[in-house]
């Protein structure tokens, strides 16, 4: 016999199997299904947008670049850049500076403008003579000192410094003949005066260096004839030595006496023997352009002595620089071939 409440449970059970039941059954489950469904559907979504994001920000759906990568692409964008401004000042220097010929590329149509060599002729106050006897001699003057510079490279002019007394006669007599025949360099802030020779060479190197890019630089006294077509033809021949340092070498006694013509006050520098090192004789020598522009460079540094010869090759000594003997920048006699005759 069953008690009332366990016909109570059975009866609460069996409204468990009724068509109400499993009808709202169903539409739970179907709720719930759609709903899940949904979330898939809007995740899919959300998951497609930012992989296109992605690929879009990234290079239009190619894949992310390496760090590696990126910086060899950087470096060939440099390199190139180098390779671009090389080949500008490359092409720059064949229009307006010195080429050699195997490297000019010219056809001989469109001739190029060449500086070959700055000639600077140390005169001073009172010389007139000694310059209008170069300039009747060897130097072209008016339009052939233009046509000497634009056929064979070769600039020459006179070099001197101002007076102590600035704006005195000295220096209107100058300026006047300057005016008439061009071919001065006149060196603002140099004294003109013979314990200031070698300042004044040193001074020369840095204007010429400044402004013309020449292969080299010659320093000449004014009372010396030059053979521009020898001298020319001796410097071509050493256009592939950047470092060149070429005269008539010499060496020398020391003087220490004060009372002696050629004293040197720092004699003792040069050691017990009393005895200078080898160096170009300054009647003429060459520097080629690197020297000129390590003069440029340190001139504040450069210490000079009381012999301008002595001070140019003194710059000289520490550096990685062909000293060359040259026989035919001795000027003590005329000879064939020769590029010099002292007067």
């Amino acid at each position: 016999m069953r008690s009332r409440g366990s016909q109570n449970r059975l009866s609460g059970y069996s409204s468990f199997g009724s068509p109400l039941y499993a009808l709202l059954l169903a539409l739970v489950a179907a709720i719930a299904t759609l709903y899940v469904a949904e979330r898939l559907w809007q995740d899919a979504e959300s998951r497609v947008y930012l992989l296109e994001e992605l690929q879009r920000r990234t290079g239009q759906g190619q894949s992310a670049v390496s760090v590696d990568d990126t910086l060899k692409i950087i470096d060939c964008r440099e390199q190139q850049k180098k390779l671009s401004a090389l080949e500008t000042e490359l092409a720059a220097a064949r229009q307006e500076g010195f080429v050699p010929k195997h490297l000019s590329g010219n056809d001989g149509k469109h001739p190029t403008k060449k500086v070959l060599l700055v000639i600077g002729i140390m005169t001073t106050f009172g010389r007139k003579k000694n310059r209008d006897a170069i300039r009747k001699a060897w130097m072209p003057t008016g339009a052939d000192m233009k046509k000497l510079a634009d056929k064979k490279g070769i600039i020459a002019r006179f070099v001197i410094g101002t007076s102590a007394n600035r704006g005195d006669n000295l220096d209107k007599e100058i300026e006047t003949e300057n005016t008439q025949s061009h071919d001065f360099i006149i060196l603002d802030g140099q004294v003109e005066a013979p314990e200031e020779k070698s300042k004044k060479i040193k001074s020369f190197f840095i204007y010429a260096a400044d402004k013309w890019d020449a292969a080299f630089y010659v320093k000449v006294n004014d009372d010396v004839f030059v053979n521009l077509d020898a001298l020319g033809e001796v410097l071509t021949s050493h256009l592939d030595e950047p470092r060149l340092y070429i005269g008539c070498m010499k060496s020398g006694e020391v003087f220490s006496e004060s009372t002696h013509r050629w004293h040197e006050p720092d004699w003792w520098k040069f050691g017990d023997g009393k005895s200078y090192f080898q160096h170009a004789s300054g009647q003429v020598y060459v520097i080629s352009k690197a020297l000129a522009q390590f003069i440029s460079i340190n001139r504040a540094f450069l210490r000079t002595y009381a012999h301008d010869d002595v001070s140019t090759g003194s710059w000289f000594i520490g550096l990685d620089v062909i000293h060359l003997d040259e026989r035919k920048f001795c000027c003590s006699s005329w000879s064939p071939g020769a590029i010099c005759a002292a007067v």
